[in-house]
């Protein structure tokens, strides 16, 4: 023991620390990260691809040319994922091939079908997956940047009134999966159903056209929500979302506004940058900061999301009104929060929370197409109500109800109906009915808006 002290070492110790640096040395050499799954989720204006890892990695990305080709490069990893069992349609890659390099390095590259701008990014694991290495292809000829504002939707009523536009945004989407239900429900699928039977319900009504900010799986980044709805020029913007807590007992729905601190940091944000000066031009009053200097854009702009919350929280009242009518209510008010999607400084924006997918008996009704419907049509006859109240100018609402002020009513044709059954009903004739609408016969059809004269 002595010895050891001394600082002479026996033969057999040395011989048994080079064995055990040896074997941490193959343990290190053998401890690549696996890239163990790949997805792929094409959107309008990008693809995303999505790379699982065991864990973090270290990865560079660059393009060529000619032909166009993306390669990334990850340290130090291997590859068990299946590139060949990927559907590429509606995406810019063409075809992926992967190989080694430097030994103990992994390249995948990308043969594109033109031009991309690239970007990449780790995400941590969450509810449904691992560590991921993300990679957005955003295609040169981006349609949100470039295509001309859409013009405003004409309504078929003979007036040639605009519609009420309502932007419909469904919650999550793509590789965000949102809150999974016990039964595995995901918030993104059960939003996306839900959206676009609202938009149906939406678009039946004369005077009234949806827009989706989503249609199909992809993700679509928060603030570029807002933006989509500022390019449709909406008059509302309605996120639908499913609420979750992490045990299963708390139900119900809500309806979210903008809350005045989250207000308060937008107007700091739009301020701080430059280029929304002249983009801050939407929704259904709209607001130029061009040219203004920053105390007078402060105003302007502080005045400007003032009145947007205000609306919201005034449609979002008559939505929770109708809503309370088809299921319990988690809240008996509008709430309001600093949520990114209803920070429009221009457009009213409110925020549903249809009800708890982590409570088992409302992941089972979200899951009902029928309760679905009965919600979609609660939402929209609160948005009705709040727009016959106070009607966008212009509109083909609003000249209803200018109309009506002036002893003129409104009747919508259902099945059944005939044009002398409505004047009888109503207590005119059929060629008073057929003057007063710029009729050329008596033929009317499911849907139709027939304009009633004062009797």
């Amino acid at each position: 023991m002595g010895s050891l002290i001394g600082g002479w070492v026996p033969r057999w110790i040395l011989q048994g620390m080079l064995t055990m640096v040896m074997a941490l040395s193959v343990m290190g050499a053998s401890a690549a990260t696996d890239v163990e799954g790949v997805r792929i989720w094409p959107a309008p204006d990008h693809t995303r691809l999505v790379l699982d890892t065991a864990g973090p990695v270290q990865h560079n990305i660059f393009t060529l040319d000619n032909p166009k080709r993306l390669v990334i490069d990850i340290r130090d990893a291997t590859l068990s994922a299946n590139f060949g069992a990927l559907d590429l349609d509606g995406s810019p890659i063409r075809r992926i091939r992967s190989a080694p390099r430097n030994g103990s390095d992994l390249r995948v590259v990308l043969d594109l079908t033109g031009e991309i701008k690239p970007r990449s990014f780790q995400l941590e694991p969450n509810q449904q997956y691992g560590h991921r290495l993300v990679l957005d292809l955003v295609g040169e000829g981006d349609p949100r940047g470039t295509e001309a504002a859409p013009q405003p939707t004409i309504s078929d009523d003979a007036s040639g009134k605009r519609d009420i536009i309502v932007v419909i945004d469904a919650g999550h989407g793509g590789e965000d999966p949102g809150a999974i239900g016990p039964r595995g429900s995901r918030e993104k699928d059960v939003v996306l159903r839900l959206a676009k039977t609202l938009a149906d319900v939406i678009e039946a009504k004369p005077g009234y056209t949806a827009r989706l900010t989503r249609t199909g799986d992809y993700y679509i980044p928060l603030r570029q929500r807002t933006l989509l709805a500022r390019r449709h020029n909406a008059d509302l913007f309605v996120s639908v979302h499913a609420d979750a807590f992490r045990t299963p007992q708390p139900r119900g729905a809500s309806v979210f506004a903008l809350s005045q601190r989250g207000a308060t940091s937008e107007t700091a944000r739009w301020l701080a940058r430059t280029e929304n000066r002249s983009d801050l031009i939407g929704g259904s009053g709209g607001v130029s900061l061009d040219g203004k200097d920053d105390t007078l854009a402060g105003v302007l702009l502080d005045l400007s999301m003032t009145a947007s919350i205000n609306a919201s929280i005034g449609v979002g009242d008559y939505v929770l009104r109708q809503l309370d009518q088809v299921t319990r209510l988690h809240k008996p008010g509008v709430e309001q929060a600093a949520f990114v999607v209803l920070k429009s400084p221009d457009i009213p924006s409110i925020l549903v929370e249809a009800g708890f997918i982590s409570n088992p008996d409302e992941e089972l009704n979200l899951g009902s197409s029928n309760y679905r419907q009965k919600l979609a049509r609660a939402v929209f006859r609160g948005i009705e109500d709040y727009f016959d109240h106070t009607p966008p100018p212009g509109t083909l609402v609003a000249w209803q109800k200018r109309q009506g002020n002036q002893g003129i009513s409104h009747y919508q044709i259902r099945r059944g109906d005939t044009l002398s059954a409505v004047a009888r009903d109503n207590q005119t004739t059929v060629s008073e009915l057929m003057r007063f609408n710029g009729l050329s016969d008596d033929r009317v059809v499911v849907g139709q808006t027939i304009r009633i004269p004062a009797s």
